[in-house]
């Protein structure tokens, strides 16, 4: 039996997708999209505009359902479902802006915001796109944020949880500068952060969930603030963030705190407050637990950052199994591992280098290490700063079998 084309009425196509509409949508321009593409057109490209006529949409202005397409499109595959074609059910309407509306405004009393705030919290983790859109369009985010701090100033910890949940799906949906300006405005949201962090061991019952929920906004705050901010991150804040990494709370928050860590890295003093706080001596025995790739990979960043400076490299040699963690990981992770590894021993060896320095570099089998980067398919970059490494110790690691048979096989250095 031969397969029937069938051909769809033109109009039946988003202009996004180029598939049928299951739920169209009219702008002020009057053209008709499929709710969700044009919704993640306006989240992803952050340009509140037609995609067809380019024209600039008014903020606020809305998706027109339009209730007649829809309803030709489902009787069009009703009749054409013998063919092959689809069912398209009638959609779940959207939230009711007003009832949203009300939600914000009860964050902002005192004896309705537990409330709204659980109410809140259910709509986001029914983890659907639309609802999460409308929410962030209401500006739960900017209120959210506005209680947190008021429960920071009030020292009030009941809510933080369902908070910091809200703060998590909705921050990155709304697309709106005005968070980014909140948060930059005063150090306020960022001293709530570190207050949470600090208080939870003692005033919460469930402070393991708020601060696991908190170090993923913490993330997303450190994302969005300005140079100026990222210079003035003072030394608790770090301890809070090296503490999440020794709890191991969650894997997801392992993976943000070392993403804090690494973005704060190149700003003003941090990479001498991040050494303070211990990081370099729990990034290590987080290593020697075996985490996964990804996290070994942020782990050797990080490392690789820190070793820059002296404090960083005298803690890592201080640590007995540093230098045997750094040369083992060598060519048994990834590339990303690789590159940061021999970065972290040629600034141990070019700044570092004391006789007993260089002699626990051959016995933990860095030196026979570094020469079999040079037998590999490694780049050609690489190569030459592992060269370096290995010409600038040549005189004490002479008698090693390993440099000897890097000689034998690379006569020329």
């Amino acid at each position: 039996m031969e397969d029937i084309e069938i051909e769809v009425p033109q109009y039946f196509i988003c202009p996004i997708s180029l598939q049928i509409m299951k739920d169209p949508v009219t702008v002020v321009t009057g053209i008709t999209y499929d709710r969700e593409s044009i919704e993640h057109w306006f989240l992803a490209t952050n340009d509140l505009s037609c995609p067809v006529t380019k024209q600039a949409l008014p903020r606020g202005a809305g998706l027109t359902p339009n209730h007649t397409l829809r309803r030709l499109i489902q009787q069009w595959c009703k009749e054409n479902a013998t063919n092959g074609v689809d069912l398209i059910p009638t959609p779940r309407l959207p939230l009711d802006k007003i009832y949203l509306t009300r939600l914000v405004r009860d964050l902002g009393v005192s004896h309705l915001q537990l409330t709204a705030l659980k109410k809140l919290e259910a709509l986001v983790l029914e983890n659907d796109e639309r609802t999460r859109f409308s929410m962030a369009e209401a500006g739960v985010a900017k209120a959210v944020i506005l209680l947190v701090i008021r429960c920071f100033r009030g020292g009030e910890t009941n809510g933080l949880l369902e908070a910091f949940r809200i703060l998590h799906h909705v921050w990155n949906v709304s697309g709106d500068n005005e968070v980014q300006l909140l948060v930059n405005g005063n150090t306020d949201f960022l001293d709530s952060l570190t207050w949470v962090f600090r208080c939870g061991l003692d005033q919460m019952d469930n402070h393991l969930l708020v601060k696991n929920e908190a170090i993923l906004v913490s993330k997303m705050t450190m994302e969005v603030l300005s140079p100026c901010q990222l210079e003035r991150l003072n030394l608790e804040f770090f301890k809070n963030i090296v503490m999440v990494l020794k709890e191991k709370i969650s894997l997801k928050a392992v993976k943000s705190a070392l993403h804090i860590l690494i973005n704060a890295c190149p700003w003003g003093r941090n990479r001498i407050k991040i050494v303070e706080s211990g990081a370099v001596f729990q990034i290590i025995e987080l290593e020697l637990a075996k985490p996964e790739k990804r996290v070994t990979e942020l782990i050797f960043n990080l490392l690789a950052n820190l070793c820059g400076c002296a404090d960083g490299r005298d803690q890592l040699l201080k640590h007995g199994g540093g230098m045997a963690m750094v040369s083992k990981r060598i060519l048994r992770v990834s590339p990303a591992t690789d590159d940061p590894a021999v970065h972290i021993l040629s600034s141990i060896a070019m700044f570092s280098a004391t006789h007993n320095v260089l002699s626990e570099m051959l016995l933990v089998g860095a030196v026979s290490k570094l020469c079999m980067v040079m037998q590999s398919d490694c780049e050609a970059y690489l190569k030459k700063k592992v060269r370096g490494i290995l010409r600038l110790h040549s005189n004490v690691w002479n008698n090693s079998p390993c440099i000897a048979v890097y000689l034998i096989t690379r006569p020329r250095w």
